[in-house]
């Protein structure tokens, strides 16, 4: 606009000073060409600045159509002023106007050449033709450097051309980079569904954004069951196929209720914005579904399951870590209850998680600070009614929170690593105390599963018995059948190893696992202890009573030990002694008691009883 307004104004002078009538005919043109270009110009940018409608075209091809008229009359004004007037000045102006103009002309419209070249030809050419009509050195030479210009102002504008769309290029191609970097940041790139970040990032907008309480939002954490046997079996490439496979029948049962994110692994979580704790569910039941129909991978049909945990916001978590904290627990409390199932999330998994990690803290430091301490439970020979072996149970008495069960702090111990200073603790503590014994009694120790797969439970026997100087005939080490769930021929060898010091072996809990007659089969136990539900339903059960009789004729027959557990009852003890057990163990006789209480008790204990009757007089009187 600007320039319209300085074009005008000087061919206005122009014709101002000429007083000539074609002069004023084509000033006031330019004039008129100028202000329709101006109000073409404003109009158009209007348009442009609604971006909710397209612009209209008769805009721009107005003012386009007014800049080829525009630099056509500059070039007139300038070669009718140089022709009929004899004015150096007005010559020295028209043709300053001309050239201004065509040079302005290759720098603005040099993203169009064909428009630039063609202004400025129009301009240019009346010009020069205009100066040589003239004549004389001064004005041939001029008009000569004018018609140059053309080819030069073209090269320029064509220079400018390039420039510019190169830097248009590469601007291009860094935001088709960015746009590409983004994605890759965003989005999974094996399966195409939204990342780790991504779904953290709509996690927390949505909690940001969130206007009341009213508003819902539920998180779905499902995890493919088994999927690393896949892997291992099949290869990684066929477990990748599988993840996409997955994505896409997420996507499918889901049908635009929310978003899916893979985040990692076998890992993937389904975000709904609106739902409740009933269109929760039945998106999870959608989506379990789906994994019905096996998946066709190469030429494998695979039967995939998966587990879902299931949390709402905001009732389930405050922030979106919350979330998906409490949405993980959910996930772990279905895996737990079987698998290809989905689970809730309760406040109560919450307190249970915190308790193990309190328990799990405090458990660290309980050794060094004396919280845990052994309690013995005597067993008794049915024969004799002495003490035959005094079984080690650890006790825990924690300052602030109390007397602390076994059954609680022991899973905790074997989750945290805990479990193997604990026990070659009670092995050194047990094996000391057992020497302040008869020489016939021997000290029994639990020795928890975790243990007999690693490689410190033969040293730590070894290191107990040279420490104490203990009889290794005296410690008996007690296993339950668990340890033999993943038998891969190393508990066999480690059992080998602690019969070749010269422990005895105790199966503990008998009856209770899969296949105990086989595990008696292949491995050598000295002491086999029946489970104490057996022993409990003696008197009213007939198949109690059938499993009790069968177990000791075995233990006779294959010349091991036995132990009735649970004794706790008059009728249970006198079954144990008739159906022949070689010893009892149960709180009718006693109760699990400490170091000095045992000691005062086989100092105190009549030395020529023969049954086990006058054991059960004594806890009668105490």
């Amino acid at each position: 606009m600007s320039g319209a307004i300085a074009g005008g104004g000087a061919s206005l002078v122009v014709a101002y000073v000429a007083q000539m009538t074609a002069v004023t005919i084509v000033s006031c043109l330019i004039c008129l060409v100028g202000i329709s270009r101006s109000v073409a110009s404003l109009y158009f940018h209007r348009e442009l600045a609604h971006q909710d409608r397209p612009a209209k075209p008769i805009w721009g091809f107005a003012y386009e159509l007014g800049a080829w008229g525009y630099a056509a009359l500059l070039g007139i004004l300038a070669f009718v002023t140089l022709t009929i007037t004899d004015v150096l000045t007005l010559h020295v102006l028209s043709v300053g106007i001309v050239a201004a103009y065509a040079g302005g002309i290759s720098g603005r419209n040099a993203g169009r050449v064909h428009v630039a070249v063609g202004q400025t030809c129009f301009s240019l050419l009346p010009t020069s033709f205009g100066l040589l009509l003239v004549g004389g050195l001064a004005y041939t030479t001029l008009g000569i450097m004018c018609f140059l210009m053309i080819f030069a102002m073209a090269d320029i504008t064509r220079t400018t051309h390039r420039i510019v769309l190169d830097a248009f290029q590469g601007k291009y191609e860094k935001s088709q980079l960015a746009a590409k970097f983004e994605r890759l940041a965003r989005f999974d790139s094996l399966t195409g569904v939204e990342n780790r970040m991504a779904m953290q990032m709509r996690l927390r907008e949505w909690f940001d954004n969130r206007s009341s309480d009213d508003d819902l939002l539920a998180v779905l954490w499902m995890d493919l069951d088994r999927f690393k046997e896949i892997n291992d079996s099949l290869g990684h490439i066929v477990g990748d196929q599988l993840l996409c496979m997955v994505a896409d029948r997420l996507s499918r049962a889901l049908d635009r209720r929310g978003y899916i994110a893979r985040f990692g692994g076998d890992e993937f979580i389904l975000i709904c914005p609106g739902a409740d704790r009933v269109v929760a569910e039945e998106i999870a039941l959608d989506v379990l579904a789906e994994f019905v129909p096996d998946f066709q991978v190469d030429n494998f049909h695979l039967n995939v399951t998966a587990s879902m945990g299931i949390a709402l916001a905001p009732s389930d978590g405050r922030d979106s870590n919350e979330l998906l904290q409490h949405a993980d627990m959910a996930l772990y409390r279905a895996k737990h209850e079987g698998r290809n199932r989905h689970a809730l999330f309760h406040w109560e998994m919450k307190e249970r998680q915190n308790r193990t990690y309190e328990l799990e803290m405090a458990l660290r430091t309980a050794l060094v600070n004396g919280e845990i301490k052994l309690h013995y439970q005597p067993i008794f020979d049915t024969n004799s009614g002495r003490i035959a072996i005094c079984e080690a149970l650890m006790r825990w008495e924690h300052p602030v929170l109390g007397r602390i069960s076994p059954a609680e702090f022991i899973p905790v111990a074997e989750s945290c690593s805990m479990i193997e200073p604990l026990t070659l603790w009670a092995l050194d503590r047990a094996c000391r105390d057992a020497m302040s014994w008869d020489e016939n009694i021997r000290v029994a120790v639990n020795i928890s599963p975790t243990l007999i797969r690693g490689d410190s439970l033969p040293r730590g026997v070894m290191a107990a018995l040279l420490a104490s100087g203990l009889k290794p005939r005296r410690l008996e080490l007690e296993v339950t059948e668990s340890i033999f769930l993943e038998d891969d021929g190393r508990t066999h060898m480690i059992l080998n190893e602690l019969r070749r010091i010269g422990l005895r072996l105790a199966l503990d809990d008998f009856g209770t696992g899969y296949s105990s007659l086989g595990y008696l089969r292949t491995h050598i136990f000295d002491t086999i202890k029946v489970d104490q539900s057996f022993m409990r339903g003696v008197g009213e059960n007939a198949r109690d009573r059938a499993i009790a009789q069968s177990v000791a004729y075995l233990a006779r027959s294959l010349d091991v030990e036995t132990v009735a557990e649970g004794i706790e009852t008059e009728d249970q003890l006198r079954y144990a002694c008739e159906t022949g057990f070689t010893n009892v163990q149960g709180f009718i006789l006693c109760r699990p008691i400490e170091i000095g209480e045992l000691l005062t008790m086989m100092r105190e204990r009549p030395a020529g009883a023969t049954n086990i009757a006058p054991v059960v007089g004594d806890r009668r009187r105490a």
